[in-house]
């Protein structure tokens, strides 16, 4: 059996909503210093919905699929659902990651739920 499925492998090969947006509402970075992959997750939202997603990452093949994954995941939803996202369901998303490649859907739920924060916070202080 292939160590990672098609979709981990379209994803990574063809990662979707890639960059930056310069006048985010929300901005989420995450890393983990044990792997060394870094993800940064920018949103533009109006009246609540998830308009555009982009991200940054810098990481191994899993943490690329995850972060395109999520970003695909998100994109139009409302940010009530967006904050339900978790790691297991971008995991399932990408027909399933190696075990010891789960901490990529993590990092993929926590630079979302970042963001999401962010805007809340940005949406607050206005």
């Amino acid at each position: 059996m292939a160590l990672y499925s098609e979709k981990v492998m379209d994803h990574f090969r063809n990662p979707r909503n890639v960059g930056v947006i310069e006048d985010a509402d929300g901005v989420g970075e995450v890393g983990n210093a044990k792997c060394g992959d870094i993800m940064k997750m920018y949103l533009k939202i109006e009246d609540e919905i998830i308009k555009d997603v982009k991200f940054e990452t810098f990481g191994c093949g899993s943490a690329i699929a995850s972060s395109s994954m999520a970003t695909e995941m998100i994109k139009g939803q409302p940010v009530s659902e967006a904050m339900k996202l978790t790691n297991k369901a971008v995991a399932e998303a990408l027909d399933g990651l190696p075990d010891y490649k789960m901490h990529c859907s993590v990092l993929a739920e926590e630079a979302i739920k970042n963001a999401l924060e962010d805007y809340e916070s940005r949406k607050n202080n206005k």
